[in-house]
């Protein structure tokens, strides 16, 4: 079985981004931290999130994430499976966050989809149900 251990994202403001993860995930937490260099550039890293799966953020970035209406290559976005997608979102709009596409729910699974400080869309699936064929209807 192959699954995600991590994503790595480059960061503009560590302390808005690790309100927004934990705010959403509140059973993860920082893992380690560090800093390097990166090409002649000073980084900071933290690893965020459980002991099986985590986020790398990566302070000093720069520029603009690309246009999610856009063609441009680049993340799209990226889904995050949780028990309880009600919860995060009561606990991002309280935090001020607004969803980027409203929750949608069926008989299998229920998602949203949130944009991150940094422009990344993020969406929190919550499945219903462990049967394959029902989890992944593409009808």
């Amino acid at each position: 079985m192959i699954h995600i251990e991590h994503i790595n994202l480059i960061v503009k403001d560590m302390t808005a981004t690790i309100k927004f993860y934990q705010t959403a995930l509140p059973h993860w937490f920082i893992r380690g931290k560090g800093s390097g260099d990166w090409y002649g550039h000073p980084r900071n890293w933290v690893h965020f999130g459980d002991e099986y799966q985590y986020i790398t953020f990566n302070d000093n970035g720069t520029g603009e994430n690309r246009d999610l209406t856009g063609h441009d290559l680049g993340l799209a976005h990226f889904g995050l499976v949780c028990n309880d997608v009600k919860s995060i979102i009561d606990r991002l709009n309280q935090a001020g966050y607004a969803e980027r596409v409203a929750y949608s729910c069926d008989e299998y699974r229920a998602n949203v989809y949130f944009i991150d400080p940094n422009g990344f869309e993020v969406e929190f699936v919550q499945y219903m149900s462990d049967q394959p064929k029902q989890r992944n209807q593409y009808d």
